[in-house]
């Protein structure tokens, strides 16, 4: 019996075990979709490659080349101590403020700006763009390692918006230029500068498209406001690029400077697609003149261009849709070197040496990269028949040396015009002595005080001044940071008045 009661027992519990084995593997089959798998590796059909320097193919890979160009992307600060208005005012002996502050009333503060900037080479010379110090009293870099220096300006180029400055430090690293025209479209490049305050921010993207002029620089012939001569030739990019990443650098895979940061394209201001970067190639140009010269030395052919489209070639009857078509000569015609050597209105310039031209953006970049001097075959297209023409560059003057740094005197450079007074005005204002203000221009004195046209100056420093030499000779020995105190009265007014700038 119990025997019996035992083999029923076994053979139950060998039943169960069957069943619950046979359940487990139906359920397991039934669920074998669902799995949770950890990669350590993609596979090689879906990693995107690059080569490196050795010229193996390897994955795509941003970070050697980040690592590498940050440490030689600076911050910059530049800071305006505060400009005057209102400098029309007549003086007003009831106003509280006039007497502190002169006609006008008191100075507004400080005001700041931020951007990037490249360093280009050991010694502390620095490229960025001329509207991140243009107008500034102060420009303070920040390093990678967070160290800061004051910087000086060495020079700017407001045609290409580029701006030299230096800081006192050596043995610093730098990026190297690449060759701009071998750049692709759709070619892998990094964004690198510091956007909104952020330092050492890296994007990624591609090269959108080449040679765009987008109509953001303002710059125009001093004598006639009306002709423009900007350089827009922009590399666009689709790597972010937001407000202060101005000056910073746009770079290949291998760390080499594409170009300079300078814009985008927004309806909001910020990022949207639309980055766009002065080319190496002109980049390179402008900081050699400015470092060799102290002035950009800019060829000219001196002609007027547009870019060929359909719309162009059937007003014009061209044969032809793409080009740089010579509407004119403009205010150069009777300086032109193109005119010169035989070109004519109504040509289309379809290449410059080997470079085929197909817009006048192209045109522009190309001519902006040579000096006065330089010789350039022009290949035109006449009524469909092709002519070639050796076209002697000239400066915008019309001639073929190079330009000089406008040197000015220490006055004109703090944007004053002074003039001696004449002795019965010095008699009828009961003054002994005195220099006139003729005229204030943009500079310090302007930018920083209420000072306005006709003021006489009596004393510099509580020096007594009696001729613009003085004046002169006393700004001369004043170093960088030092205070000038202007002290004299207005023929309308005659109270002294106090005004004082830093050098």
């Amino acid at each position: 019996m119990i025997m019996k009661r035992f083999g029923s027992l076994l053979l139950a519990a060998v039943l169960g075990s069957a069943i619950t084995i046979m359940t487990t593997q139906w359920f397991s089959n039934k669920n074998e979709g669902v799995k949770i798998e950890h990669i350590t590796s993609i596979p090689s059909s879906q990693v995107a490659y690059t080569v490196n320097e050795h010229g193996d193919a390897v994955p795509l890979d941003f970070t050697t080349t980040a690592e590498k160009v940050t440490k030689a992307v600076v911050h910059i600060r530049s800071t305006s101590e505060g400009k005057a208005t209102n400098r029309q005012r007549t003086p007003d002996p009831t106003d509280p403020f006039q007497y502190f502050f002169g006609p006008g009333g008191p100075q507004r503060g400080p005001s700041q700006s931020s951007g990037s900037g490249v360093i280009i080479n050991t010694d502390g010379y620095i490229v960025t763009n001329n509207h991140v110090v243009d107008g500034a009293d102060i420009v303070d870099v920040t390093l990678s390692d967070n160290r800061t220096f004051k910087a000086e300006v060495v020079g700017t180029d407001p045609d290409t918006d580029l701006a030299v400055i230096r800081i006192n430090e050596k043995a610093l690293p730098y990026l190297s230029f690449v060759n701009s025209d071998e750049a692709k479209v759709g070619e892998w490049v990094l964004a690198v500068g510091n956007p909104f305050n952020l330092n050492s921010t890296v994007t990624a993207g591609i090269i959108s498209a080449k040679g765009r002029s987008i109509d953001i620089i303002r710059s125009s012939n001093p004598e006639d406001p009306q002709t423009r001569t900007a350089i827009e030739s922009f590399i666009q990019t689709d790597a972010a690029i937001n407000p202060g990443n101005s000056g910073g650098a746009l770079v290949n895979l291998q760390g080499g400077l594409v170009g300079i940061n300078t814009a985008i394209a927004s309806p909001t201001g910020s990022y949207s697609g639309y980055g766009f970067a002065v080319p190496s190639n002109i980049v390179s140009k402008i900081v050699e003149d400015l470092l060799a010269y102290g002035a950009v030395q800019r060829g000219w052919l001196g002609i007027q261009v547009a870019s060929v489209n359909g719309d162009l070639a059937k007003a014009e009857g061209l044969a032809l849709n793409e080009g740089a078509f010579v509407s004119g000569f403009g205010d150069m015609e009777d300086r032109s070197a193109a005119k010169e050597a035989g070109i004519q209105k109504g040509d289309v310039i379809v290449k410059l040496d080997a470079a085929t031209i197909k817009s006048s953006s192209a045109l522009i970049e190309y001519i902006g990269r040579k000096r006065p001097g330089d010789k350039v075959n022009v290949l035109v297209n006449r009524k469909g028949n092709e002519k070639s023409f050796l076209v002697t560059l000239k400066n915008r003057e019309g001639k073929f040396g190079k330009v000089k740094r406008e040197e000015k005197d220490v006055v004109s450079s703090l944007g004053m015009e002074l003039e001696d007074v004449d002795a019965k005005l010095l008699k009828r204002l009961d003054l002994g002595y005195g220099v006139k203000v003729k005229e204030l221009g943009p500079g310090k004195v302007e930018r920083f005080t209420e000072m306005r046209d006709g003021f006489i100056i009596t004393n510099v420093d509580d020096k007594p001044v009696k001729s613009v030499k003085e004046i002169n000779d006393i700004i001369k020995g004043k170093k960088a940071g030092d205070l000038i105190t202007f002290s004299g009265v207005y023929e309308d007014f005659p109270r002294e008045y106090n005004y004082a700038i830093r050098m």
